[in-house]
């Protein structure tokens, strides 16, 4: 079973890769939802790979390409951002292991539903900064601090990363720049700002097989490399609406997961 379980992981990595650098966010919420379709991975367990694989710092090669393009993050705003992801990833991953798989399912719909929206409805703060990349100045830490630790609480309340908030907290709510918010996700997936929750899901044994989570790593490299390359080719505003496409459609694979 080792060489099926390692194709297997690999074509999940790739999936959750290419989506991690088209869209600029961290692999995990892609890779909940493509360990389960393809690898028909339980919800707690798909979290669980997710955790796990963001440990190695597979956004590497997709960071090199944004930063290529012209891309900067301020390292202030990697700073709060994960002083408040760490705190709020500890935290949802305590609280996720005391919660049953139908109701993580429905939550994490909720949450995808709620991110669209906010994708939608404020959106058209990014086209208000025209090419101009938002300083690091511009932004207060309390602001930063807030999204950091809401993209925390969903990383390890739902083994998702924390990407998709991060991009959205940044872009819709704060106006951040879609490339520029993309790249500060890329980076903060390059923290190993996942390892206390990995750890809490493998305490709890929700992960699978090495071979899984090896191929899942491989995959998730190329995938990112590709998917980023793809990124720098295409204007904010179309990023911004794939974004809202993809999203909608974890959002209605979730809810099927959820009523079957």
């Amino acid at each position: 079973m080792i060489v099926p379980d390692l194709l297997a992981g690999i074509g999940a990595g790739l999936a959750g890769g290419l989506t991690a650098g088209l869209l600029g966010v961290s692999p995990g919420g892609g890779l909940v939802v493509f360990s389960m379709l393809l690898l028909g991975a339980g919800q707690h367990v798909a979290q669980g790979i997710s955790l796990v694989a963001q440990v190695p710092p597979t956004s590497l090669t997709g960071i090199r390409r944004y930063w290529q393009s012209g891309n900067r993050t301020p390292l202030r705003w990697i700073a709060l951002l994960t002083f408040g992801f760490v705190a709020g990833g500890a935290a949802g991953a305590l609280a996720a292991n005391h919660v049953a798989e139908p109701a993580l399912r429905w939550t994490y719909m909720a949450y995808l539903v709620v991110l669209d929206a906010m994708l939608i409805l404020r959106g058209g703060r990014d086209q208000a900064k025209h090419d101009d990349k938002v300083t690091a100045r511009e932004i207060s830490w309390p602001a930063l601090l807030i999204v950091g630790l809401l993209a925390g609480l969903s990383s390890g309340f739902l083994g998702i990363g924390g990407g998709l908030a991060t991009v959205v907290g940044l872009s819709a709510v704060l106006g951040v720049p879609q490339h520029q918010a993309q790249m500060a996700s890329l980076v903060m997936s390059l923290i190993p700002t996942t390892i206390p929750s990995a750890w809490i899901y493998w305490s709890e044994g929700s992960l699978a097989s090495w071979p899984v989570l090896a191929g899942v790593i491989v995959g998730l490299l190329a995938g990112t490399d590709l998917g980023a390359r793809a990124a720098n080719r295409i204007d904010r505003a179309r990023l911004r609406n794939a974004m809202i496409v993809f999203v909608s459609l974890m959002a209605v694979y979730m809810t099927f997961k959820a009523l079957w």
